[in-house]
């Protein structure tokens, strides 16, 4: 039986890590209207935008202007990621409510996507650590290709948990790991959260998950039975998997709106408005003129099936079960000796 805490949170990362992956620049008007539909539907961790060179990602080199126009609401915390300290000073300046540093534990990804090695990237992580922590701002230090790498395959467990001991032993208490490629499984899933948190029960460990392979919901039930309490996603599945090879053609994140469905039906309370996740979500889609690979978004909820039931005038009716005496005298009569 699962082990299912009262309530998770779900942050979204749609904005930044949705966008970034658009072949486009989405206008920012655009984007305060996206932030707008997740505020209205109680998400109150976004990851509104990133503060990488924007010639390398001009999809987001409008961040501070993002943040500086963007609505703040009491309790909501609006994140910026930072893939160097350079970007971290951008960050504070430009007033952002938590900055999310990365560490890829895969040295062949890492020098293609940040042109930095592990090594490296985990001294630019503490460093923007320090960075945060003099400007009063919450830190996030996410663990990339945590599970499999797609040019390095399997990522031992060792690699994950000597850097979250480098990590841990620095301060820094709020961590996630990601599925990155999106072909984690849940049993991996559990084994790599249990080992963490058996080995530092007080860190707030998260995970970022994609669903490549179609297992990213099952791995969101091995994480939170395993302890997990922060569960990344991305509205309608939108983007992920930059720098990745040919071979992962698809590797988008989950969809927050799923997410956030699975848990409210089981009865894990996540603080969002589950109907009105559904319908920011189809306004979101529309808006960039993308399909939602959300299921939430296709189907929607039961009471959804119900209505477009009774609105197609198919509502099943009643079935009298016959009484057993029907059933009797209804079957044939066999006559005569056993013949």
């Amino acid at each position: 039986m699962l082990a299912l805490p009262d309530r998770v949170e779900v942050v979204e990362v749609g904005l930044r890590d949705g966008l970034q992956s658009l072949p486009r620049v989405v206008p920012t008007e655009t984007k305060l209207q996206i932030l707008r539909e997740l505020l209205d539907a109680g998400l109150t961790r976004i990851e509104v935008t990133g503060f990488a060179r924007p010639d390398v990602l001009p999809q987001l080199a409008d961040g501070a202007e993002l943040l500086a126009r963007a609505p703040r609401r009491p309790g909501v915390v609006l994140r910026a990621m930072a893939p160097n300290l350079r970007g971290a000073r951008r960050a504070v300046d430009a007033g952002a409510g938590e900055i999310l540093a990365v560490v890829c534990c895969s040295e062949t990804y890492s020098l293609r996507n940040q042109r930095m090695s592990v090594r490296d990237s985990l001294v630019e992580a503490l460093a923007i650590g320090e960075l945060a922590e003099g400007a009063g701002i919450p830190l996030t230090v996410a663990l990339g290709l945590a599970f499999f790498c797609p040019y390095e395959g399997d990522t031992p467990a060792g690699r994950v948990l000597e850097l979250v001991r480098e990590l841990r032993e620095e301060g820094i208490a709020r961590l996630y790991v990601a599925t990155s490629s999106g072909m984690a499984d849940p049993a991996h899933v559990s084994a790599l959260a249990r080992a963490v948190l058996d080995e530092h029960p007080e860190a707030e460990l998260g995970i970022h998950l994609h669903d490549t392979n179609g297992m990213a919901l099952a791995n969101a039930l091995a994480a939170v039975d395993a302890g997990v309490r922060t569960f990344e996603g991305s509205v309608g599945g939108l983007g992920g998997g930059i720098a990745m090879p040919s071979a992962l053609p698809d590797c988008g994140n989950v969809a927050t709106d799923d997410l956030v469905a699975m848990f409210e039906q089981m009865g894990v309370s996540t603080g969002v408005d589950v109907q009105r996740l559904r319908d920011a979500g189809r306004v979101i889609a529309a808006t960039l003129g993308v399909p939602s690979r959300s299921r939430l978004s296709q189907v929607g909820l039961k009471t959804d099936v119900l209505a477009r039931t009774r609105a197609a005038g198919r509502t099943p009716r009643a079935v009298r079960r016959p009484d057993e005496d029907q059933v009797h005298r209804s079957l044939p009569v066999r006559r005569g000796g056993a013949g």
